[in-house]
């Protein structure tokens, strides 16, 4: 065994990142990398210390629609940009039977914040670059008490509850705005208690001269709006994803030249991203884009760490610390 894939609750990342690296094995640890700021810092260092590659998973990266996105704003084709608008709506713990598990336990921040916030900001500066700081942040819980379990509680599943409840310790639902390094404003909401809504992470991205959109509920494709010469074309597109999209071509079964339209959805982006940390540990000639590193899942944990304290002082900025 060369490569190892860190799954579990995200207090034990940092002891068993460190077992894996004292042992010469390659790690890809889910989000967020920590449960704390301190042990994200302890990773992070142990990253600089060793040769073996650690990354940290933020799938979204891979999708073809995102990474196209990013493509339209680096080439410059959307101007300067004038606002992001990032949210994550989820639906897992709108049950108010749902139980207690370690999801609901650790304190402001990681709750949905850590569990679907990070994905969100992370996806915001890989689209639009490094958020200096945050302000106007708000958290909340609407379920603050859950039944204890009876038995185990895998990943979002049910268990068996017993008439005993417990307290929930973290939000269900954040807001909050930031200020990107080049000057944009984004606008940010997270919750895990929306209705009807399974895995809805979105955003827009406007500039002086286009504007773009992603949701992953319809993961296929991508809106995408500029001036355009003729008036007739004018208004947004609908992009579909095709093998002109990055990772399309040699992830799918349907990339002949021209389809388009095949999908793609959570479980492709798994895949690619798999492709893409075995590329590094591999060390091929031509690889996939490089997985996020430990120090990117520090950053993010540097991010909602300083969200919770524009809560907690009343909405006041809070500067993040410089990306490195």
């Amino acid at each position: 065994m060369d490569a190892v894939s860190i799954v579990v609750g995200n207090a034990l990342h940092r002891p068993i990142a460190e077992a894996l690296v004292a042992a010469g094995k390659h790690v890809l640890c889910e989000k967020p990398l920590a449960g704390s700021l301190e042990d994200a810092r302890a990773m992070a260092e142990l990253e600089r210390s060793t040769d073996v590659v650690t990354a940290v998973a933020y799938t979204f990266r891979r999708s073809p629609g995102i990474a196209a996105i990013r493509d339209h704003v680096r080439r410059g084709e959307l101007g300067d940009l004038t606002l992001f608008n990032g949210r994550y709506w989820c639906d897992y713990a709108t049950d108010p039977k749902g139980p207690l598990s370690w999801r609901f336990k650790g304190g402001a921040g990681s709750g949905a914040l850590g569990d679907v916030g990070s994905h969100v900001i992370d996806t915001a500066e890989y689209v639009a670059g490094p958020i200096a700081s945050v302000s106007g942040a708000t958290l909340s819980t609407q379920i603050a008490k859950r039944p204890l379990p009876l038995g185990a509680v895998v990943g979002h599943n049910t268990a068996p509850v017993s008439d005993e409840f417990g307290e929930v310790e973290n939000e269900d639902t954040a807001s909050f705005t930031a200020r990107f390094e080049s000057g944009l404003v984004g606008t940010f909401s997270v919750t895990r208690t929306g209705f009807g809504l399974p895995n809805g992470l979105a955003f827009d991205v406007l500039g002086v001269g286009g504007r773009a959109a992603f949701d992953q509920h319809r993961p296929a494709e991508y809106l995408f709006d500029d001036a355009q010469p003729d008036a007739r074309t004018r208004g947004a597109r609908q992009i579909i994803a095709g093998p002109r999209l990055p990772y399309f071509a040699g992830g799918v079964p349907m990339e002949a030249p021209g389809t388009a339209g095949t999908g793609v959805g959570n479980a492709d982006n798994f895949t690619y991203q798999a492709r893409a940390f075995l590329d590094q540990v591999a060390g091929v000639a031509d690889p996939l884009p490089a997985c996020a590193t430990f120090a990117e899942g520090l950053r993010t944990i540097e991010i909602i760490r300083a969200i919770v304290e524009s809560s907690r002082a009343g909405g006041t900025v809070v500067t993040v610390p410089p990306a490195v």
